[in-house]
Order: C-alpha cells, then sequence, then structure tokens
C-alpha cells in the first residue's frame, strides 16, 4: 500500500514518535482492512455516480488552489468527485514544493455536502459507513499535509462542505457567506470527520450548539467563536481568491523546507501526547538545523533585522 508523504518525509527524518503514530493508521490514516476498510471496493462503488470535478492547480510560488467544480449542484460531491478529491490529496502529498493550500468551490459557492443522488444509492448502514471511512481518510490526510491550508468560503458550505472546512488550518469567509452544519435536518450527524475536528476548533459547547442547532454561521459569529480568521472585506483589491492568496502568503513566505517543518511541529503538538509531541519536535528541528536555510539567516543575521 501506498505511503502518504507526510508519513515518508517524517520516516524519513527519524521521528520516531510520529513514525509511531503514523504505523498504527494504514497510510497516516483512520481506517484500513484491519477495521473492514476496503478502499478499492468503495473507490469502484462511488464512481458509479459521476459529475462534477475537483481540480488542483499547482503554482510555482508554492501555492496550490483546489477547486470543488460542481456548480449545478452548488458544488455537492458527487461520488466520482469524491474519489478525485483522494487522488488530488496524493497528489499534495508528493508534491515536495508545496507551502499552501486554498480549498475553495467554483462559482461563488464553497460546497453543499453530498449529491443526494449518491446519497441515496449508498442508503444503507453499510456502504454509508464505507463512504464515511473513505472520506474520514481523505479528509484526515488533507489536514495532515505538509503545508498550510486554508478554506475559501464563499456562498454556502453546507452538511459535508462544513465538514471540509473543518478539514483545512484556516477559514476564511468572504462578505454574505454562510457555513451550516445542516446534519440534523437530514436525521444525521457529522460522517467526515466534522464533529470530532469542530470540537477542537471551537471547543466542545460551541459545537453542540453548532450542531444540535444547525446554526447558520455567518462571518460575524464565525470570527467570534473562532471558527473563521478573517472576512475578506474590500472592493477593488482583487477577488476573494487573490486576497486569500494575499493572506496566505503572509505564512508561507520562505523556503518550503522550513515551512513544512513549521506544520510538521504543529501537527506533532496537536495529535501527540506532549512527550512524543517534543521528540518529534526535537528530530524535526534536526532537519533544518544547519540547513541553507538556516545557514543563510546566521550569515545575513536576520534575526536581530
Amino acid at each position: 500500500m501506498v505511503l502518504c508523504a507526510v508519513r515518508q518525509h517524517l520516516l524519513r527524518g527519524s521521528c520516531g514518535a510520529w513514525a509511531r503514530l503514523l504505523q498504527r493508521q494504514s497510510r497516516g490514516c483512520v481506517y484500513s482492512s484491519v477495521h473492514g476498510f476496503q478502499q478499492e471496493e468503495i473507490r469502484e462503488k462511488l464512481q458509479a455516480f459521476p459529475g462534477g470535478s475537483i481540480e488542483l492547480l499547482t503554482q510555482e510560488s508554492g501555492l496550490a488552489v483546489l477547486t470543488i467544480n460542481y456548480p449545478s449542484r452548488m458544488n455537492a460531491f458527487s461520488g466520482s468527485m469524491m474519489v478525485d478529491l483522494e487522488e488530488r490529496v496524493s497528489q499534495l502529498e508528493g508534491w515536495t514544493d508545496g507551502k499552501g493550500l486554498i480549498v475553495q468551490g467554483a462559482s461563488g459557492t464553497f460546497c453543499s455536502g453530498s449529491d443526494l443522488n449518491a446519497v441515496r444509492a449508498l442508503s444503507n448502514p453499510q456502504d454509508g459507513m464505507k463512504m464515511c471511512m473513505f472520506m474520514q481518510n481523505t479528509l484526515t490526510r488533507l489536514l495532515r499535509l505538509p503545508m498550510i491550508s486554508v478554506a475559501l468560503v464563499e456562498g454556502r458550505a453546507l452538511g459535508g462542505g462544513a465538514e471540509l472546512t473543518t478539514a483545512c488550518d484556516f477559514r476564511l469567509m468572504a462578505p454574505g457567506s454562510v457555513i451550516q452544519f445542516v446534519h440534523k435536518h437530514m436525521g444525521l450527524v457529522p460522517g467526515w470527520g466534522g464533529a470530532a475536528r469542530l470540537v477542537r476548533i471551537v471547543g466542545s459547547q460551541n459545537a453542540l450548539k453548532l450542531l444540535g442547532g444547525a446554526v447558520k454561521v455567518d462571518p460575524e459569529l464565525a470570527l467570534q467563536i473562532g471558527l473563521a480568521e478573517e472576512v475578506l472585506q474590500g472592493e477593488g483589491t482583487g477577488t476573494p481568491l487573490q486576497r486569500a492568496e494575499n493572506w496566505l502568503s503572509v505564512y508561507t513566505k520562505g523556503p518550503a523546507p522550513v515551512i513544512q517543518a513549521v506544520k510538521k511541529v504543529v501537527l506533532s503538538g496537536r495529535e501527540l501526547p506532549l512527550s512524543e509531541a517534543l521528540r518529534t519536535e526535537k528530530d524535526v528541528f534536526g532537519t533544518v538545523w544547519g540547513g541553507p536555510a538556516n545557514m543563510q539567516a546566521l550569515a545575513s543575521k536576520s534575526k536581530h533585522r
């Protein structure tokens, strides 16, 4: 089974604690055959429900843009789009020059969750759980990418679309946009990992309110509870995507190995016990200490400028 790039890079760097964590998870993910999950089986079922696409554009600057593209369905995920997303994440895992990622929806809206045609066809509990495991694996890998990620929310992010926003490091919202976990109205709870991630972002009490009340979270409320970092205001200052790129570039300026190392130490701090996170931080530190960026900074004494 092909290993995800974050696992490969950290194993090469002898990050023992992180390696042990990932060794307990097939491909650095949550589910494997040990849990009764057969990826190729569910991929085949999902491919039977075509429509839309997931597009990936990588730039020489080290920033990439991933676009959910199914405007006629408000960018809802068809089955084939779920498979597309997994393939795009695999591409990003292998992108050694990557520093930042923006996830957006086409035509001015983010994502309205799952396409109901696929949902109805996969309505038995067994298929539903397999789809759930597939998407949890994919979104976990998305969040663990060794680059800083931002969800650019325009229009509506509903259901699974709201869950997708939580699989990014940050969320930027355009004026008038809404994030809403509508699962309760469908007789469901989040199944793509959105509830677990939401608790970590906004705390358990706010998460209960958002899920239990299916609250429409506008930019003001999102800022108040910590779900969004910023509202992209201003006319005549570029498109929302350009403003998101400008915002992200502040945090991705510098050599790719350094930005990737920053993401890795934060990731280990979030996912590992403290003692293991400290050891991982030491190991990642060793990959950049004395490296080209470090030596150049020492030569120019840039710390004191």
